[in-house]
């Protein structure tokens, strides 16, 4: 039997970074497949990229790409329910949400070790960005940032353009999250040549690194790897400590399951060392939640 969630000192995670094709039944088998694989090499937490079972919608507005989508409990939910159940694990999926008839989210679903349906984030940043045309598909997330425990730690959901906001970093964070995990589909969209290519990644790897560090938890990003359509998803797939080290990072080019022991206790000595959270100045914020500051 795992101990409880207040007892354990490490938890193993596994990131599965894939391909996905147009086979939907296909990409939900092999990320089956992986997530057995994890579970045997220890694994559990598994977390699996941004929607997962499909290609990924944004690159263009198509009506039928609304097919994609399915309830929450649904077909892939239940798959997933079971394996966490028969494994004894904890699983992160990103799912096309069918909430109602033309209403749907990129969400994110917790399941906890019994199989049992442990969170739901609703992704609350939706880009709208040339081939990442998300906000024709979704609507904002209503959900609110928040954390999920589970029976391996607490985990804060979160999703792909959610990781450059301070803000749901800093929110996950206070709800009690160990562990923020996103599900993300970024790449190249245009052929802008190896430094400018270099520079976006750096960027992207940095930005969650500096939210590992000012809230001192751990952060993974689990990526697509990749050529689909016009986007090369650059996969690097990484999990970083407390203090924004990175302990493990995926292929730039393979798919990859990515197995990371993390050791819980690094929050305590971090945030005892680096007290960010302490130091707080929440009477000073207000501004915060207006668009700009006006004079």
């Amino acid at each position: 039997m795992a101990s409880s969630r207040l007892e354990r000192d490490t938890v193993a995670l596994a990131l599965i970074q894939m391909r996905c094709g147009d086979d939907r039944e296909e990409n939900l088998a092999r990320a089956c497949d992986r997530i057995e694989a994890a579970a045997r090499d220890g694994a559990e937490v598994v977390a699996l990229q941004e929607l997962f079972r499909s290609p990924y919608p944004g690159q263009g507005e198509e009506a039928s790409r609304f097919d994609w989508a399915e309830p929450i409990p649904g077909p892939t939910t239940e798959t997933v329910s079971k394996l966490a159940a028969a494994r004894g694990i904890a699983i992160v999926a990103s799912l096309f949400e069918a909430r109602a008839p033309g209403v749907h989210h990129n969400t994110a679903v917790v399941f906890d070790a019994d199989g049992s349906q442990a969170g739901l984030y609703r992704k609350a940043h939706i880009p709208d960005d040339p081939l990442y045309q998300e906000k024709y598909y979704f609507a904002p997330g209503d959900t609110d940032f928040h954390a999920v425990p589970t029976r391996f730690g607490t985990l804060g959901p979160l999703v792909c353009w959610d990781q450059w906001f301070p803000e749901a970093a800093r929110l996950s964070a206070l709800a009690g999250a160990q562990l923020l995990v996103y599900p993300t589909a970024i790449g190249w969209q245009f052929d802008e040549g190896p430094e400018e290519d270099a520079a976006q990644h750096d960027a992207w790897e940095t930005v969650q690194r500096a939210h590992a560090i000012a809230n001192g938890v751990f952060v993974a990003a689990v990526n697509r790897v990749g050529r689909e359509g016009e986007i090369r998803f650059w996969g690097q797939s990484f999990v970083a400590d407390p203090f924004g080290r990175v302990i493990a990072r995926a292929s730039a080019e393979e798919e990859e399951t990515l197995l990371v022991e993390c050791d819980l206790r690094l929050i305590e000595k971090t945030r005892r060392e680096w007290p960010f959270l302490r130091d707080r100045r929440i009477d000073a914020y207000g501004e915060l939640t207006r668009r700009m500051r006006d004079d």
